[in-house]
């Protein structure tokens, strides 16, 4: 067991959250009883998150994408409102980390992932230097990259090939990351592999000859929350368990 405030106070530290220019705010986003004995772990603190929290008469969540965002209007309405009721009205804690848990070098989703992938990092780029780059190791060909990307993310990627070279370096940094694909270039990269794509990162891939991988966002940003959640599982004697709903996006 450990208390609330003991739980965010080693996240935001662990994390390091002030470092971070985000969309939304990271820690507690919504308080619920000061205890903590049973922690939930997901992808999106959507209404089925909840509800499964709710069954598992769990004390908090932990998420990647929380329920407040830059721009929000400030109105609980609609959806929001249902979250927000049911959470409240079961006094369950959530805490989210957007790009704290993006960043991460053990617990993050960019970690996580590439060691999914068997990649490891041995530098960074893009905005915030949340990217990570590293040796293509035993994925040298796009073939063998793509079917590991399937492997992992249980789903078929969308695939632009470049040029047909041999992978002697892959960038990668998941959920919604397209807009890093010009870093990714810059930073020496053959391949890239991301969440989704965007209509300019196919032109981009064809004309430069680096190689473009989407696997989904939510399908990359599936590992970050759990080992993150195992850990304070582990350091404050706490019950987990990660709930994992599909998301096609």
């Amino acid at each position: 067991m450990v208390s609330r405030d003991e739980l965010q106070s080693h996240l935001a530290q662990l994390l390091d959250v002030d470092r971070f220019r985000d969309y939304g705010p990271n820690g507690l986003q919504v308080e619920g009883r000061p205890e903590v004995r049973k922690l939930i772990s997901g992808v999106t603190a959507s209404l089925g998150l909840i509800e499964a929290a709710v069954v598992q008469r769990a004390d908090a969540l932990l998420v990647h994408h929380g329920l407040f965002w830059r721009g929000h209007d400030g109105c609980i309405t609609g959806w929001l409102r249902a979250r927000l009721a049911l959470l409240l009205a079961h006094g369950i804690n959530l805490f989210a980390y957007h790009l704290p848990l993006d960043d991460h070098p053990q617990f993050g989703n960019n970690a996580q992932f590439g060691a999914q992938l068997g990649l490891r990092a041995d530098a960074r780029f893009g905005e915030q230097a949340l990217g990570f780059a590293g040796d293509s190791a035993a994925l040298t060909s796009l073939a063998a990259l793509a079917a590991a990307a399937e492997r992992v993310c249980q789903r078929t990627p969308i695939v632009v090939a470049g040029d047909g070279r041999p992978l002697r370096r892959i960038g990668w940094c998941t959920g919604g990351a397209q807009g890093y694909f010009e870093a990714a270039i810059a930073a020496g990269v053959d391949a890239y592999v991301t969440g989704e794509i965007s209509e300019p990162q196919a032109h981009i891939a064809r004309e430069t000859g680096v190689a473009f991988v989407a696997c989904g966002h939510h399908a990359t940003e599936r590992f970050g929350a759990p080992a993150l959640a195992a850990h304070l599982a582990s350091h404050f004697g706490l019950e987990h368990r990660f709930v994992d709903l599909p998301n096609p996006a």
